[in-house]
């Protein structure tokens, strides 16, 4: 496995394959989302209306938390940071890029009188297909990947993108492909919950257990990946992770105990 970054240039511009599968991922996540918003019998004009505010917040998001992450290799050169897309689009993180989505869709939903649970709730399934798609641009990238391995499915990297420290390393754990697998499967149970058990769940019922889903994903998958994003030798994105895990599962926990508690009669 491997390949250029790059999938083709038109003249001086280059078109590469991590922004391909970015495109891809937002397509079909909008799509999914689109038709939810029917089936539910909400406006789907929105999401039309409100994916570019969406995708808009995600972008900031997402280099924000990188730059923050590896601001030794930016504070000397603050134009660089705003550069997201130079070098194949290296340099996005998907919690920023989840949190900045995040605030752009409560700001939509606040400004147009919209519920943001249910909106959330619309987006969750389809984000996590759209993760999944994503990451497949890291692939190209020849980046998240994890320690070398002799495994029958490790991935060659190339001498030019092997971390410092490993340059003697040829083959190395397919990070990338286990979180996109991962993603596929708790889309799935994402999207039978909202078939098959909507008549149980609350509004934003699938947006917490979305944040559960993908924290623990990411909790198991850190210990794995060399170049984490570390202070005093902790990895911040597991404990992000595990922080997620816990303040989700207990709204949901709290908000399911409020409901029942509701809707048992008084003596």
């Amino acid at each position: 496995m491997g390949g250029p970054r790059i999938a083709f240039s038109i003249g001086p511009i280059n078109i590469y394959w991590y922004g391909l599968m970015l495109g891809l991922a937002v397509a079909v996540g909008g799509l999914l989302a689109y038709r939810e918003a029917q089936r539910r019998g909400y406006d789907a004009e929105q999401v039309i209306d409100g994916l570019f505010w969406c995708i808009l917040g995600g972008v900031i998001g997402a280099r924000l938390y990188h730059v923050i992450s590896a601001w030794e290799l930016y504070r000397n050169d603050p134009i660089s940071a705003i550069a997201f897309w130079r070098g194949g689009f290296v340099g996005l993180a998907i919690y920023g890029a989840v949190a900045g989505g995040a605030i752009a869709l409560l700001v939509y939903t606040l400004r147009h009188r919209m519920n943001f649970l249910q909106w959330a709730d619309v987006a969750a399934p389809g984000l996590l297909l759209a993760q999944a798609i994503g990451r497949w641009g890291n692939y190209f990238n020849q980046e998240l990947y994890g320690y070398p391995t002799d495994l029958p499915w490790a991935i060659y990297i190339e001498p030019a993108y092997r971390l410092p420290g490993f340059e003697s390393y040829t083959h190395f754990h397919p990070l990338f492909l286990y979180e996109s697998l991962g993603n596929l499967a708790a889309f799935g149970v994402l999207f039978y919950l909202s078939r098959r058990q909507s008549k149980r769940l609350l509004a934003g019922d699938l947006f917490w257990l979305y944040g559960i889903f993908y924290s623990v994903i990411r909790f198991f998958l850190e210990p794995m990946r060399p170049d984490n994003w570390t202070m005093d030798g902790i990895r911040v994105a597991q404990v992000i992770a595990a922080a997620i895990v816990v303040l989700f599962a207990a709204i949901l926990v709290f908000r399911h105990w409020q409901a029942a508690r509701r809707a048992t009669p008084r003596p």
